[in-house]
């Protein structure tokens, strides 16, 4: 008896929201790719065509009508070969996120998808309105039923599937990044195959979008739920596999191993710098080098992202700057080769001091004459932006960011915050993975007390509680939304506990202002956690 066997091409590429024609070409460049192999089913990933998410995009007209045009466009380019492509249809009034099936230049099938996010970084419930049917389709004699996203978290739409007689389970994603996201998905997979005893194939977006980023990852399970493909993370990749339903086996699949924790969160960091910077129309950036570990990390990110010929590194020292300093950013600088400058402020900030003496007269020095050395800082490198087209990189981290450690119009003047949502003790961390295989980032960096250089011997932890109890409180209270309470019962200072939450509550209007950055914990500032800026509300305890 001959065995069920398929072949799939998985299309794990990177798309660009709202780029219609720009993602209609890549598309029909895969899909002349493999018409005359012996593909029977190529598969893109949720929204493909119009980039994930396009948010209110969806809203227009003409948005929906370039779609709608480009589909048939690549609706023509389709024979014999089967092709799975996510995008946006509306139909008699309704807007869906559908999974259509072309072949023979028709559309053979089309499903859409049941259950619609609407938490984190998702806002679908917005824009769509949800399905309630199976779809499966039959491609050289094995019947496929089509999932999206999150329908693979919930039984129902598998179940409804497995009803119809699906065979093999085909789930298209834009599945976003965080830390520990595609054990996750993997863990959740496996419990829907279990269920059902039905392999799948998970494919995945790739590529960064604001502040999102989707790691690629795609995967392909047995019917007991163990991975036997799976795609690279955080890389465009196209891959064929020949599927046995019968013996459950794989010809010539890619297996690649997953990251650990640091590998991946750089990975995505520099992905999330790399699209950013280039979608958005830009090809070089610069940044203010001042010696300490955060703007280290970034212009290091920033050039494996963009390479170092097209990074700016521009040290803006005062008074304040210690030669410490000036001595390991320009040791940096020179190891990256990247192109380096010192512009010292400090005849601005006398001016500036000299202009405001009538007005700050008696009154002690104090945080004002700190924030005023960062924004001449911002003004500076915005200019240099502004002159050379480059875009500007500031370098707060999570832990600033949380607190309001940081200068509004100051150093957080920029277009893109590539460390917003990084903890501080994990930039240490991710500090050292650059340095795994040999010192890019001078020891001394690292090791040296951080410190914003604004004032004589200034320490961050004279302001601040140490790195290690700042991030564990800022994790319960933002990303796990833990009560004052419990965080004190945690076993944390209540002065402590107090302050930082505080810190956390009336420093939003900040946060509000600053410039988007790649999302890498479980809720990030952004579109991730949607708090008002004036708000009487204090958890007392």
């Amino acid at each position: 008896m001959h065995s069920k066997q398929i072949c799939i091409a998985l299309a794990q590429l990177n798309f660009t929201v709202g780029a219609i024609e720009a993602n209609t070409l890549k598309i029909v460049d895969t899909i002349k790719q493999y018409t005359d192999s012996n593909v029977d089913l190529l598969v893109f990933p949720e929204l493909a065509l119009s980039g994930y998410p396009p948010d209110d995009l969806l809203y227009r007209d003409a948005f929906i009508r370039q779609v709608d045009e480009a589909l048939t466009q690549i609706k023509n380019q389709v024979t014999a070969m089967a092709v799975v492509l996510g995008l946006p249809q509306r139909i008699d009034g309704c807007l869906y996120n559908q999974a259509v099936v072309l072949q023979h230049a028709e559309i053979i099938a089309s499903y859409t998808k049941w259950k619609l996010p609407n938490y984190s970084v998702f806002d679908e419930q917005r824009y769509f309105t949800a399905g309630n049917m199976p779809t499966v389709f039959e491609i050289n004699q094995v019947k496929v039923g089509l999932s999206i996203c999150e329908d693979i978290w919930f039984p129902e739409p598998l179940k409804s599937a497995m009803e119809q007689g699906a065979e093999l389970i085909v789930n298209i994603n834009a599945s976003p990044f965080h830390a520990g996201k595609i054990n996750e998905r993997e863990a959740v997979v496996s419990k829907r195959i279990i269920e059902n005893k039905v392999p799948v194939v998970y494919l995945n977006l790739v590529g960064g979008q604001d502040e999102v980023v989707f790691d690629g990852g795609s995967f392909i399970m047995n019917h007991e739920g163990q991975v036997i493909s799976r795609l690279a993370c955080f890389t465009e990749e196209l891959a064929v596999v020949e599927f046995d339903l019968d013996s459950q086996a794989l010809v010539a699949a890619p297996l690649h191993p997953l990251s650990n924790v640091d590998e991946a969160i750089y990975r995505a960091l520099v992905l999330g710098v790399q699209d950013y910077v280039r979608k958005n129309g830009f090809t070089s950036v610069v940044l203010g080098l001042s010696g300490g570990i955060d703007s280290a990390l970034t212009i290091v990110i920033a050039v494996d992202a963009l390479g170092a010929s097209n990074v700016e590194a521009v040290m803006l020292p005062t008074r304040y700057t210690s030669d410490m300093s000036l001595q390991d950013a320009k040791l940096l600088a020179s190891r990256l080769g990247v192109e380096y400058k010192i512009l010292p402020i400090e005849s601005v900030y006398e001016s500036l001091l000299t202009l405001l003496a009538d007005e700050f007269a008696d009154r002690p020095f104090d945080s004002t004459e700190e924030n005023m050395q960062a924004r001449v800082r911002g003004t500076v490198l915005m200019a240099i932006s502004n002159k050379k087209g480059s875009m500007v990189l500031t370098t707060g981290n999570k832990s600033e960011m949380a607190v309001g450690y940081s200068t509004l119009y100051g150093d957080m003047a920029g277009g893109y915050d590539v460390l917003k949502d990084v903890p501080k003790t994990k930039v240490f961390e991710l500090a050292n993975y650059c340095n795994r295989e040999y010192e890019r980032i001078p020891q001394r960096i690292i090791d040296r007390p951080p410190s914003a250089e604004l004032r004589d011997d200034q320490k961050d932890e004279d302001s601040l509680p140490p790195y290690k109890t700042l991030d564990a409180i800022i994790e319960m209270y933002i990303d796990q939304e833990r009560s004052v309470a419990e965080i004190i019962g945690a076993g944390f200072s209540a002065d402590v506990v107090y302050k930082i939450t505080r810190l956390i509550d009336v420093n939003e209007y900040k946060r509000r202002q600053a410039p988007p950055g790649v999302k890498i914990t479980p809720k990030a500032f952004g579109r991730d956690r949607r708090y008002p800026i004036t708000s009487g509300f204090r958890d007392k305890g």
